[in-house]
């Protein structure tokens, strides 16, 4: 079973390029995650505040464990947080396990 997040986030004015700078830092952190099977960011077209993060785990467990991580707490937690003017989290399960 795969355990899919989708997160949006929505940098306040100004925010864009901190926001984009801290997911680069934690992409590459996410996908080294022991239960993590995929994690891709992907800015929107039309908005360069706007920002989805698709997330794959290999249960709801790994995925808990990404937000319990050091550097989920440091970038996402302790600095990205306070960046965003707006934070959608929406998990997913599969329809036919």
């Amino acid at each position: 079973m795969t355990y899919v997040v989708q997160a949006v986030w929505t940098a306040r004015d100004g925010e864009e390029n901190a926001v984009a700078d801290i997911i680069r830092i934690i992409t590459p952190l996410s996908r080294q995650e022991p239960g993590n099977l995929g994690y891709q960011a992907h800015v929107s077209t039309d908005d360069p505040r706007r920002f989805m993060i698709y997330e794959q785990y290999v249960d709801a467990a790994a995925f808990e464990a990404h937000r319990a991580s050091a550097h989920f707490q440091k970038y996402v937690v302790g600095d990205c947080l306070a960046r965003l003017a707006s934070r959608e989290v929406v998990t997913y399960e599969p329809l036919d396990p």
